[in-house]
């Protein structure tokens, strides 16, 4: 991924260096097993401890030559080892590697989401009760529908990021799986136990059973996870972009000091990280398409996965890591409008109590067809003329015979509409 969304604590999991760094670990790691199991000798094991290191420099010269990755990062290994090195790689497979450090960096990096979500559910949990009482439109289709509170859109938003909290540590379970049973899983040259050993020293589960590979729905369950944060985050920075447009206002994306939103318009201040949270949730969705594609490969394994997910599983973990950091710095900065959000409430002249009348008046009336007509009668008159709803009510005898002012006046109580938001905060935040 390119600079401009990575930050340097996910980027440094993906990074070239890390990579390389990992492919050492796991190697390592069976070089400590087999000494243990008494396969190597423990003599060779300490010069590969002390010596074994890897130049990604030195790589990259020798893939020049050999076009083969794995066998580019053994030989600048065993430059730096010297004779001992015989024993690195020692009954490996090239994916036994690959797969398990992979394992760790989707580990790794999903340890940073985590932190990062709970980070972005405390930001929501301050903003909710911030505004828990204060009210605002509820829109339905886009158009003004009943009342609502600014403290229950971010209550919904926290409990949202609760799934995706869920499934991102189920996912990196998936995720955290290793193998190390050779060219087709059957540990025709080391031992299971040996498996076992390696993956419980690196922080992961042995796969019950494998291929050369690691099988893809693992891969597919951690980016169908950061898919789904992406897919929300779009969801809720959708809803700012349409709270900020310039009729309605009733919330903006922070707008720094010396920030310029147009190189034409200096009035201009658009959402523009709301904006950019949206774009690249569509490169996280479409990542997740290629790791569904992933999990079809031909009989015990081909490369067909190798070039995708070396796109794929960096670049979603590094822009979702990045749209969670500035989508809360969204939420704990942007600017919420209370006055405004009333006035939008009532810029429909008290329409969007129409659907307490109707209860009110269907408990009066001979039928709920004849209470919805004389509701909707009136309230068509009102979009058409902007006389005051309430007005138009009183003035239509069926109505007025039907329903007492007491009535009417109680249907349209903003107070009456929200008497259970402490109750739905309860069942969020208990």
């Amino acid at each position: 991924m390119i600079d401009r969304y990575t930050l340097p604590e996910m980027g440094r999991i993906w990074s070239e260096e890390s990579r390389l760094a990992h492919w050492l670990k796991v190697e390592l790691a069976v070089c400590e097993a087999m000494a243990e199991a008494g396969t190597i000798p423990k003599e060779a094991l300490a010069v590969i401890r002390r010596k074994a290191s890897v130049d990604p420099a030195r790589v990259r010269a020798i893939e020049e030559k050999v076009r083969h990755d794995v066998i580019a990062f053994l030989t600048a290994v065993g430059e730096a080892v010297g004779p001992e090195a015989r024993f690195i790689h020692l009954g490996l497979t090239s994916s036994d590697v690959l797969d398990t450090a992979t394992a760790m960096q989707m580990a790794q990096s999903a340890d940073l989401i985590v932190a990062k979500v709970e980070t972005l559910r405390a930001a929501l949990k301050t903003r909710a009760a911030e505004h828990r009482r204060t009210p605002m439109i509820g829109r339905t289709h886009g158009i003004h529908a009943e009342p609502t509170t600014f403290g229950l859109k971010m209550a919904l938003w926290y409990d949202e990021m609760g799934r995706a909290l869920a499934r991102m540590k189920t996912a990196r379970q998936a995720a955290a799986v290793g193998k190390i049973s050779g060219a087709v899983g059957t540990f025709a040259h080391l031992s299971p136990a040996i498996e076992e050993s390696v993956c419980r020293s690196l922080g992961l589960t042995a796969a019950p059973i494998s291929t050369q590979v690691v099988q893809r729905d693992h891969h597919a369950e951690f980016l169908f996870a950061l898919a789904m944060i992406a897919a929300s985050l779009e969801k809720f920075a959708t809803e700012i972009r349409h709270l900020q447009r310039t009729e309605v206002r009733e919330v903006e994306e922070p707008f720094g000091s010396g920030q310029k939103g147009s190189s034409a318009m200096p009035h201009k201040r658009n959402p523009v990280t709301c904006e950019q949270v949206c774009g690249l949730a569509r490169v996280v969705r479409g990542n997740l398409l290629a790791a569904l594609e992933n999990i079809a490969l031909w009989h015990e394994r081909d490369i067909s996965h190798s070039s995708v997910e070396r796109v794929i599983l960096p670049d979603s973990a590094i822009l979702v890591h990045y749209m969670l950091d500035r989508f809360t710095w969204v939420v704990e900065g942007m600017r919420v409008d209370p006055a405004r959000m009333k006035a939008n409430l009532e810029a429909s002249h008290g329409l969007v109590f129409s659907g307490t009348l109707l209860l009110a008046l269907t408990k009066r009336s001979a039928s709920r067809d004849e209470a919805y007509a004389a509701v909707q009668e009136a309230a068509m008159k009102c979009w058409e003329t902007g006389q005051p709803y309430k007005d138009l009510l009183l003035a239509d005898r069926r109505i007025a015979a039907a329903l007492d002012r007491k009535t009417i006046d109680e249907a349209f109580d903003l107070e009456r509409h929200l008497r259970h938001v402490d109750a739905i905060f309860e069942r969020v935040f208990a």
